[in-house]
């Protein structure tokens, strides 16, 4: 990418939140503005806890600058102009892109608290290739577009309480935040990280399987979509265990109790198992460089 140091485009739906008052008082970098990154940039920017005149963004990708450019009135730059004027750095790009950014900005990052949201890239990594930097390893979820992120996060050998502080209010900003030990970051990054697309995947089979009964596709994914919101906001709501909702839906002899057999029938339970290890699995493999 060309070299463009910190020229500044006008966003869209920006102007109000850049009229309230900032709740923290940085500048903040993000390198890579994929759809994670631009959906930590919505909720800070929507909780008021920067303006965008206060965060610095760049990417190799012209069409995620574009699409940055066509919604935020954030500072644009090359990697080493986000470092510069940065106080918190985010390193959002690919895990197999990350060493080769790490070498890059080295040099770059003194003093600085670099928050790396790539999955399978380990603190003793970025230790390693940012030595005079404090790291914190982060997980979020894409639900943070929405403000129902559930994020873990591990901190490095050298960051600060403050540091824990400033990233809690960044990331509550768009769901909820998990301290974790690093080796359970994997296992997360299995269940929060990759869940939505599971979700996901057995609601479109769902809505595909009642299609074939005859539902509409748009009743028949409202009905799926609102049941999978009502439930988690139900067991949110009431601390009930997952088995206490399953027993209060599932009567003896009844049309759910019928169903569920065949969930028993065809293991599912063992077939998430799965699904859970292949996750932890490759995550493993990233942090390899595989």
């Amino acid at each position: 990418m060309a070299k463009n140091k910190n020229k500044k485009f006008s966003g869209k739906n920006i102007e109000q939140i850049n009229k309230q008052d900032k709740k923290l008082n940085i500048k903040l970098g993000f390198i890579g503005t994929g759809k994670m990154a631009t959906a930590l940039i919505k909720s800070i920017l929507s909780s008021k806890l920067l303006t965008s005149q206060d965060i610095f963004c760049s990417d190799v990708k012209k069409e995620n600058l574009d699409a940055a450019h066509s919604h935020f009135n954030i500072n644009l730059s090359d990697n080493l102009g986000v470092c510069s004027q940065a106080d918190i750095l985010f390193l959002c790009v690919k895990p197999q892109d990350m060493v080769e950014l790490l070498k890059e900005i080295s040099k770059e990052t003194k003093n600085k608290l670099v928050v790396s949201i790539a999955a399978g890239i380990t603190i003793a990594t970025l230790e390693q290739h940012l030595s005079d930097a404090r790291i914190i390893r982060v997980m979020p979820n894409t639900p943070c577009l929405v403000g129902e992120m559930a994020a873990v996060y591990s901190l490095g050998k050298k960051a600060s309480p403050q540091d824990q502080k400033n990233l809690l209010q960044i990331l509550n900003a768009g769901g909820k935040a998990f301290e974790l030990k690093e080796e359970l970051i994997a296992s997360a990054t299995a269940v929060s990280g990759c869940g939505p697309a599971f979700f996901a995947y057995f609601i479109d089979g769902f809505v595909k399987a009642a299609i074939k009964q005859g539902l509409s596709p748009d009743i028949a994914l409202q009905l799926a979509e609102q049941t999978c919101l009502g439930t988690g906001k139900l067991l949110l709501e009431t601390k009930m265990q997952p088995t206490e909702l399953i027993k209060m839906v599932a009567s003896p002899n009844g049309v759910t109790e019928a169903a569920l057999k065949v969930f028993e029938q065809k293991n599912v339970r063992g077939i998430l198992a799965e699904t859970i290890q292949a996750a932890i699995k490759r995550a493993d493999e990233l942090a390899k460089g595989k």
